[in-house]
């Protein structure tokens, strides 16, 4: 590195393109390619055409607690990778789940460090294995989304390195590829511009040989930025780094040697990440394997005289109600989002397949799913020749206004396009080029119907060339998370049942790094004869399996949730169904902490996160007895939101949002009020029981038999606490057993767990101190006297 010129090395400082880094190939230095992936590969285009498996969210791998499956789905996303061509994953997601408001707080694994910490370090052991690199992401303090590029958190030092830091430092020691820099400020500094993370902290005191990169257009400066410790800007081509890099150190503004350091751990993290690489798993292998993790994460709540299990023999008729049974919320809306096959068996096709030939399935879908923005089923205008029969044709042409003849056509069964500049192949991205999406729809009842139109340009929607919205306004601000967003004008069109009609939407590209569309038509509302009818379902049933929960536009980049409640028209739905059958059992599809007043009427509750692909069939597996439920929380459900710690996302006037419960946050802040939650971290249980004896502290830990005295497998999950200077979780592991079966489990404890920040740095909690060996964050459990100074010195 040290013989490249500065011009050189200077070019490693940026990506090439949009999803790749520069090569030097007079130095044997290769690109490497990157895409999301918290979930699986997500397509670089963002089209649904590109199909790709789809692994549980964080959130709900956070709540198997289970070390070893986060390493196999870790695995089995970087073998995807191999398969892809891709050489480094924008992954995993350690921010932490610090509001339940946060509107990405389902790609994080949990609201505690250590919990997060364990299973990313996991999961990036898994990926890095198959040859693949894995950039954590985002440092730091991208806990939530609301001004995410402005906002400016203020949080005390030792919070930041207790709490928010640590999954980092857990990444960094399993060695990941790269580090991926957040968008928002902290204490005064842009993520890319904060010396003291960047430098003093992950390169000088954790000795991080990695790379770290911008978010994808998270730069802002020049100097700043290299000087910070930022070694590649993306995308490419170079905004602020590149040759202008190379102009900061002919001017004296930066030395040579920050910019042979930034290009060395390009360049070496290139080499890494495009050597030898993994065989993939076969298909049938990865479907188990999405099954099984997709039951791990389900935590049981509730299960009031045993309701579940159900015997599919024993019930004469089981009604199937709610949204989500047949359309289920497989995942969230951000950029990561996977395209998934669309023959995925929803909710209650899994049901029906494994109860109606025992018992009579009823399905009643109680309210409408109501998704932010709704879907469009349409039909092309122009046959092209592709077998696309559902979608809309979308035109590309030159002209600013849709005119002359189109350069290229494709058909798209999507309801939003989003385009990165000089990513497809003919469409001009230069301002005055123009799309034409166009389809035919027809109605199915009579009645108002609401039609929306979004995009980041000028736009209009025609109905039958009537124009009914249209905008020269482009979104201000965050233009990547407003494409997400969903944020859209409608008008309402009356239609009558049966009627066709022909919908054109039309759109102008302005001079933008990222141009996006996005279309939807709301049907009429029926609201009272859907609950009319499930509620009388719910009559006819011997037990009611209802699920609710979210679409995938709920959790989104860009725009935090404003409460944690289920929507108004859920909740009136479970009220009406409980009522009407109390032997009721509400399954939530949601991927975050949300309110659980309406838990009482329900005789059980069973939560299952965004588990991904797997969803169907574990679920079904799940009630029939089958497989267990396997998690247990991995964030607080708190009894008002009141009880939150960090509850408010909204930044001051100023811009600046203070983590001012330091680092009492989640279970930590509402156990130091004296209060308790509705269900705390690492609550829940399965059909199997336990017993635990004999907790003793061992040379690196402590240790407790747990036995299964159940007549079925299953697992059972041991957490130790410290409860100075607030309640933490000090270690944690998942134990398999066989009926009947004992074993001697193991907790290790190194003694970092045990250590304060302070002005003198890491400082060792006096001994003697207790931990409790417990089921969950308020329970007593075993108190064990350990000694701090005696546990290992190695390790996190």
């Amino acid at each position: 590195m040290t013989e490249m010129s500065i011009d050189q090395a200077a070019t490693l400082t940026a990506g090439a393109a949009m999803w790749s880094s520069a090569a030097i190939p007079e130095a044997a230095i290769p690109a490497f390619t990157m895409s999301d992936g918290p979930m699986g590969i997500a397509s670089g285009k963002v089209d649904e055409r590109d199909i790709a498996r789809l692994s549980p969210c964080a959130t709900a791998l956070g709540a198997s607690w289970d070390i070893a499956l986060a390493q196999r789905i870790g695995t089995l996303v970087g073998q995807e990778a191999v398969g892809r061509g891709i050489d480094m994953v924008l992954a995993p997601n350690i921010n932490l789940a610090r509001s339940p408001l946060a509107g990405r707080a389902f790609e994080y694994f949990s609201e505690d460090p250590l919990l997060t910490g364990v299973l990313g370090a996991a999961w990036i052991t898994g990926l890095q294995s198959t040859g693949t690199g894995s950039c954590a992401k985002h440092l730091v303090c991208n806990d939530s989304e609301t001004a995410r590029d402005s906002v400016n958190v203020q949080v005390d030092e030792r919070t930041l390195r207790e709490v928010y830091l640590l999954p980092f430092e857990f990444a960094a020691d399993a060695g990941c590829a790269g580090m991926l820099a957040a968008y928002n400020r902290v204490n005064d500094f842009y993520c890319a511009e904060q010396y003291h993370v960047l430098t003093e902290v992950v390169k000088q005191d954790w000795g991080y040989t990695g790379a770290i990169l911008s978010d994808w257009f998270g730069t802002h400066s020049t100097a700043p930025t290299l000087l910070a410790g930022l070694d590649m800007e993306m995308p490419g081509p170079a905004r602020f780094l590149g040759a202008k890099a190379a102009a900061e150190v002919a001017a004296g503004e930066v030395d040579a040697a920050r910019i042979h350091d930034a290009a060395r751990r390009v360049a070496t993290t290139a080499q890494r990440v495009t050597g030898p690489k993994s065989t993939p798993l076969a298909p049938d292998e990865i479907s188990d394997l999405l099954v099984e993790a997709a039951a791990a994460g389900f935590v049981l709540l509730k299960n009031e005289h045993a309701m579940l299990p159900l015997d599919p023999a024993s019930i004469g008729t089981l009604a199937v109600i709610g949204p989500n049974a047949a359309a289920p919320c497989f995942q969230g809306g951000t950029f990561a989002k996977i395209s998934v096959r669309p023959d995925l068996p929803s909710p209650i096709e899994a049901i029906r397949a494994r109860f109606a030939p025992h018992c009579t399935v009823l399905f009643e879908p109680g309210v409408d799913p109501a998704p932010r923005l709704p879907f469009m089923t349409a039909t092309p205008l122009h046959a092209i020749g592709d077998g696309c029969i559902s979608g809309m044709t979308v035109d590309y042409f030159a002209s600013p206004d849709c005119s002359g003849t189109p350069l290229s056509r494709e058909t798209r069964d999507t309801n939003s396009l989003v385009w990165f500049s000089g990513m497809h192949d003919q469409a001009p991205f230069a301002q005055g080029g123009s799309i034409r999406a166009s389809g035919r729809f027809v109605a199915a009842r009579a009645g108002t119907y609401r039609f929306h139109l979004g995009a980041t340009g000028a736009s209009r929607m025609l109905v039958d060339g009537v124009e009914v919205i249209s905008t020269t306004e482009c979104p201000p601000g965050d233009t990547m998370g407003v494409l997400k967003a969903g944020d859209s004008l409608s008008a309402p069109v009356d239609l009558t049942e049966g009627q066709s009609v022909d919908v054109v939407v039309e759109f102008g590209f302005v001079g933008a790094r990222v141009h996006g569309l996005w279309y939807g038509i709301r049907a009429p509302g029926s609201g009272e004869e859907l609950l009319a009818a499930a509620v009388d379902a719910a009559r006819k049933a011997d037990a009611v399996l209802l699920i609710v929960g979210e679409t995938s536009d709920s959790s989104v980049e860009s725009k935090d949730r404003p409460d944690t409640r289920l929507a108004a028209s859920q909740l009136e739905l479970i009220a009406r169904v409980t009522a009407a059958n109390p032997r009721c059992a509400v399954i939530t599809n949601v991927g975050h902490a949300y309110d659980a007043a309406w838990e009482s009427a329900a005789a059980a509750h069973l939560a299952t996160w965004y588990p991904g692909e797997g969803f169907a069939a574990a679920l079904a597996a799940v009630l029939a007895g089958d497989r267990e439920p396997g998690g247990r929380m991995p964030v607080t459900i708190a009894r008002t939101e009141a009880d939150y710690p960090g509850y408010a996302l909204q930044p001051a006037p100023d811009g600046k949002l203070a983590y001012s419960e330091g680092t009492r946050l989640g279970y930590r802040g509402v156990i130091a009020a004296g209060k308790t939650a509705h269900h705390t971290l690492g609550a829940g249980h399965g059909y199997a029981q336990f017993t635990w004896a004999d907790a003793t502290s061992t040379d690196g830990g402590v240790a407790i038999t747990v036995t299964n005295t159940s007549d079925r497998a299953g697992a059972d999950v041991v957490q130790v606490y410290r409860d100075t200077p607030e309640v933490t979780l000090v270690g944690f592991a998942k134990v398999h057993l066989a009926p009947g079966e004992s074993q001697r489990v193991t907790v290790p404890l190194p003694r970092r767990r045990f250590m304060i920040w302070g002005e003198a740095g890491w400082q060792l909690l006096p001994a003697p101190l207790r931990v409790r060996v417990a089921r969950n964050a308020e329970d007593a459990g075993h108190a064990v006297e350990i000694n701090p100074t005696t546990l290992p010195a190695t390790g996190l």
